[in-house]
This record gives C-alpha cells, structure tokens and sequence, in this order.
C-alpha cells in the first residue's frame, strides 16, 4: 500500500509483495537507536541494533520491518528529510519516535510541526493483550494512561478477549504530538495486522518463528 506525501514516496508490502524500491534496512533489535544515513554505500555494521532511519539524500530509500509492531514515516517537506521507525512496544516506551524527530531537528534542522507522519499496519488495542508489567512500563515512562491503556475484565484463555490491552496507535500519536507534530498531519492508517493477518504479516497469530515481515519504506524524490 502506498501513502501520499508531497515530495517523497512510502509504502507498506503486504504478504508476497516486491518493495517498489530499494530500501537499506537496519538489524532491529527493538531498541531506541537512531542513525542517520548519508549515502547508500553505509557501512552496514553500523546498522547493527537500530530501529529508525533518517536522511536527506534524494531517491535513497529507508525502511523497517514489522509484523505487528508500529511502523512510522516521517517526511520533513520544507527541509527535505525523511525517518522510518520501528516502534514495537519497548520502541514505544524508550520513545523512539522522539529521538528520531530530535535527530532530524539536529542534522537537518526539521521542525516537528512541518512533519507529515504516517502510522503504518500494525496490531490494533483489541488484539495487543498484555500483561501487568508491561503496562506499569509505561506507567512509569509517563504515557497518559486514560488514552493508552484499557482493562476488559477477566482474561480469556487462548483468546485476546480480557485482561489489559495497550494502544501503540495512540502512545506513538501522543508522542507525535509532544514533540511539537500538528495532529492533523498525523495519519493512522487503522489496519490492525492481527485483524488482516492474510493480508499483512502478524507475530502474534502467525507465530514469532515466521521470518518474513511487512517492509515499510521511504525516500524523497
């Protein structure tokens, strides 16, 4: 699926789908690295334990890859610069989407309210049941609980039904939002991978030992 952007192309694969351009791909390793890449022959170990990308080369293509968790694209229209973020649940708590807007304010000079951002197929609050722990995570880390977090009641065995469940659609928007994004240039796409499993690639109901993943790629024209 592609996204409208004014001077840079994005998309998302769905399952068997051939990227529509090349993308350099980070080892992700659910951390809160960010690196900014300045050619296309980057040396790759650099790469190594990073889950977001930025640049400002035009026609070099950035990616991550996802199978549930939260891909987000950034595309600095004024300056010419672009990110692709991999936001799983631990990215969201180490808040690696506010460390990729800073480096892009850093090296390009983006300000987050020229940013356009795109919340890419990931797993929706219905289907990301968690467990207590995870939760008071991001208690602790100071997301607004009352938009991020909900209780259903008694789990249900074997089912996503009951118990907590986590927003990462709305913890990544409000951490858009902290960093000075306007929330109309916020697009959340709403496809909920769990939910369109036959479509898009999801760990969580096709098995963590799948090795294939959606990529989410970026670059500016």
């Amino acid at each position: 699926m592609d996204y409208d952007f004014c001077g840079a192309e994005a998309f998302s694969t769905r399952k068997n789908e051939e990227v529509p351009f090349a993308v350099i791909l980070p080892k992700q390793t659910h951390s809160d690295r960010v690196v900014a890449v300045k050619s296309a022959d980057i040396d790759m170990s650099v790469l190594d334990g990073v889950d977001a990308l930025v640049t400002n080369v035009p026609m070099l293509g950035i990616g991550v890859k996802t199978a549930d968790c939260v891909p987000i694209l950034l595309c600095d229209e004024v300056r010419g610069a672009v990110a692709a973020i991999h936001s799983g649940w631990r990215g969201t708590v180490g808040r690696i989407a506010q460390k990729a807007i800073a480096v892009m304010m850093r090296e390009y000079g983006t300000n987050p309210q020229d940013l356009k951002a795109i919340v890419g197929p990931s797993i929706g609050v219905d289907n990301f049941q968690v467990g207590p722990e995870v939760v008071e995570e991001f208690r602790q880390a100071g997301f607004p609980m009352q938009r991020v977090h909900r209780n259903d009641g008694e789990r249900v065995a074997d089912s996503m039904r009951g118990g907590d469940h986590l927003d990462l659609w709305q913890a990544n928007v409000w951490l858009l939002e902290e960093c000075g994004v306007k929330p109309d240039n916020i697009n959340v796409c709403g496809i909920c991978t769990y939910d369109h499993h036959e479509t898009f690639y999801s760990a969580r109901h096709d098995g963590n030992r799948m090795t294939d993943r959606i990529i989410n790629g970026i670059r500016l024209l």
